[in-house]
């Protein structure tokens, strides 16, 4: 059998302050300020760093970016990215030279 090693702990002070250890948080890349979910679970607490941005769906930013142009076709889409793409690689291409 293989020994594990031993859990990090914590102590939570009279305030009801808990201190992460600094592993955990470089791990999770939490500095002070992250917004941490608390959710409690039959087993204990479950932390997780909030959202950046709130849940959004198709319909809440549909039509947000106005384009005042002739239709186009996904094919030109496509076309057009694939261009865009070519001519940002050319140009870092060219500076590294």
């Amino acid at each position: 059998m293989t020994a594990q090693a031993p859990k990090p702990t914590t102590r939570m002070s009279t305030k009801g302050q808990v201190i992460l250890p600094k592993a955990v948080r470089q791990r999770r890349g939490w500095t002070a300020g992250t917004r941490l979910v608390v959710e409690e679970r039959s087993d204990g607490v479950l932390l997780t760093a909030e959202p950046l941005f709130p849940p959004t769906k198709v319909e809440d930013v549909y039509g947000m970016l106005k384009y005042d142009g002739p239709p186009v076709s996904v094919e030109e889409m496509k076309a057009g990215v694939l261009a865009e793409a070519a001519r940002r690689y050319l140009s870092l291409k060219d500076e590294g030279d």
